[in-house]
């Protein structure tokens, strides 16, 4: 298994094809992360998304997950959904979608496509969602296609009332705030068993890099289209909650 933390950056969605057929990763490693950050996490980012979408935890709802991957998340989704008659699709590509099981509900749908190429999905879902998860995926839209399209398309899947939780957004400036402080710099060390100070470059281009004026301008954009739209932090016990944030998206 890949142990150079830097087998994770510059992921493409060709590259996670490929990973998730590869039997010599975990499912962890699979979805773009080492295990450390998320082996024994995902029931606590699992409990966090469900607090940021009640449709999560209420019959009947339509939940909709952008991208999700094929580790233990999806299947607690899948063990909700079944538990309280909900109606999940699951999108993903077809080899991701493989290495998840089958739920034997006719109600939870696995849906392999890149999104937002799935026009007729788009338009059975539009007006009827009522959680729609985009979680540890914005990035790889805003690197290597477009994020307001994919923005867009999205709201317009939203019920009345229904809720986007963009989850787990890698914010550089969020990043450099954090490892410029007191605290982050003791946490570099610890990690890296050194005195090492981070390098950090600020007034700098970051090529594919969410920063803030991504962050507020998805925020500002989905205001201007009629929907409230907030920053919201992670909850502290999940690993990057220092150096990730969340979007939540609100139809009225």
């Amino acid at each position: 298994m890949p142990k150079d933390y830097k087998f994770f950056e510059n992921l493409t969605y060709e590259d996670f094809q490929a990973m998730a057929l590869n039997q010599e990763l975990s499912s962890f490693e699979k979805i773009g992360f080492p295990d450390a950050y998320r082996d024994l996490y995902e029931q606590h980012i699992f409990e966090d998304v469900q607090l940021k979408m009640p449709a999560l935890l209420q019959r009947d709802s339509v939940v909709f997950d952008i991208g999700c991957g094929c580790s233990t998340l999806p299947n607690l989704l899948i063990q909700s959904a079944s538990k309280l008659n909900q109606k999940l699709i699951l999108l993903d590509s077809f080899e991701m979608l493989s290495q998840l099981p089958e739920s034997g509900s006719p109600l939870i749908r696995k849906f392999p496509a890149r999104y937002p190429d799935c026009p007729d999905l788009l338009q059975e879902l539009k007006g009827r969602v009522d959680a729609a998860i985009v979680y540890s995926v914005i990035q790889y839209v805003f690197a290597e296609g477009n994020i307001f399209d994919f923005l867009d398309r999205t709201l317009e899947l939203l019920a009345p009332g229904g809720r986007i939780l963009i989850g787990d957004i890698p914010n550089i400036s969020m990043r450099k705030r954090f490892f410029s402080s007191e605290t982050g710099i003791k946490s570099h060390q610890e990690f890296t068993n050194s005195n090492d100070i981070p390098n950090i470059e600020f007034n700098k281009i970051e090529a594919k890099q969410i920063d803030d004026s991504i962050m507020m301008s998805i925020v500002q954009r989905a205001r201007s289209a009629g929907f409230h739209a907030f920053l919201l932090p992670q909850a502290k016990n999940l690993p990057m909650s220092n150096r990730r944030e969340d979007i939540l998206i609100v139809r009225p």
